[in-house]
């Protein structure tokens, strides 16, 4: 499979899980999906040296067709407030979420190699006090590369949305924000709102945004999907941007069934699985060392 540019869609779903579900599989035309105010919710429960009961395990949605991005719970309260799917298909491309650059709940910034370059995408969730922003204008990160930041950024400004009057002094932190990331603001080639109020006293509004890298040929070339009955009250945004041209492998290794290959294999899996030691995992650290031990087992 050749791949020419990525289609990425982003949304803000406030915390419905059905909509992702919807999304993760129906979407599989994308390869990347940005997710604002995903559900945060309890799996399963832990074994806890503190509860009986055990300890409640705290997550979102998965898909087996879906890499799911998103930045390590330290506390219940702290649940992440964006999160990132990548098409398993793109794989081989080495996405990784960056919490060693920038790390907070409502800002997830991953990167991937292309033609042996390192890009960056920014997905982000600015509340009501807009901490998201003010945490990227008091912190000196310098990132090169970066393709696209979106999301909701909670801002009515006549920027962007013609049918608001006045302009926001936080609009001017975003276009600082996003100047030195050298990003420029993209406009919607079907302008029309990305929220929908259901209150008949407040107007629909334009409050979710993509930014652009200066000089890509994909600027203004965003789009807004219909909002269905499905949604929140955002609707997507989709684009497609350029990326050098790469060959993705997808033949996979297989084993004969009931060869003697497949034997040896079942048996080490076995064996490993045996040897895991499971006998301590009272808090998340543990469990998710053990976790992936698992999954280096799986690989």
């Amino acid at each position: 499979m050749i791949v020419k540019n990525l289609k990425i869609l982003s949304q803000n779903v406030y915390k419905n899980s059905l909509i992702i579900n919807t999304l993760l599989e129906t979407h599989n035309q994308f390869d990347i999906i940005l997710i604002q105010e995903p559900p945060w919710l309890e799996i399963c429960k832990i074994p806890s040296s503190i509860d009986h009961k055990g300890e409640p395990l705290m997550g979102t949605n998965h898909h087996p067709n879906w890499i799911l991005f998103a930045r390590f719970l330290l506390k219940r309260s702290d649940s992440p407030r964006v999160i990132t799917y990548i098409n398993i298909h793109l794989s081989s491309l080495w996405f990784l979420l960056r919490n060693d650059i920038i790390n907070h709940r409502d800002i997830s910034l991953i990167y991937f190699f292309n033609n042996n370059v390192c890009y960056y995408i920014m997905n982000i969730y600015s509340d009501s006090s807009h901490s998201a922003l003010k945490y990227l204008k008091d912190t000196e990160v310098n990132i090169d590369n970066i393709l696209l930041m979106t999301g909701n950024f909670n801002i009515r400004d006549n920027l962007w949305d013609s049918s608001f009057p006045f302009h926001s002094l936080i609009s001017d932190d975003l276009i600082i924000i996003a100047d030195s990331f050298n990003l420029a603001l993209s406009t919607l080639t079907n302008p029309c709102p990305t929220r929908y109020s259901d209150m008949a006293e407040e107007s629909n509004s334009v409050i979710d945004l993509m930014f652009l890298h200066y000089g890509s040929s994909k600027l203004d070339c965003h789009s807004i999907h219909p909002k269905n009955c499905l949604s929140s009250d955002h609707a997507p945004l989709s684009i497609d941007i350029s990326i050098h041209k790469e060959v993705i492998h997808t033949s996979k290794f297989s084993i004969p069934p009931k060869s003697d290959q497949e034997t040896s294999f079942i048996e080490e899996i076995i064996s490993n699985f045996k040897n895991l030691d499971t006998s301590d995992i009272g808090d998340m650290d543990k469990l998710e060392c053990i976790v992936n031990q698992f999954r280096a087992i799986i690989d």
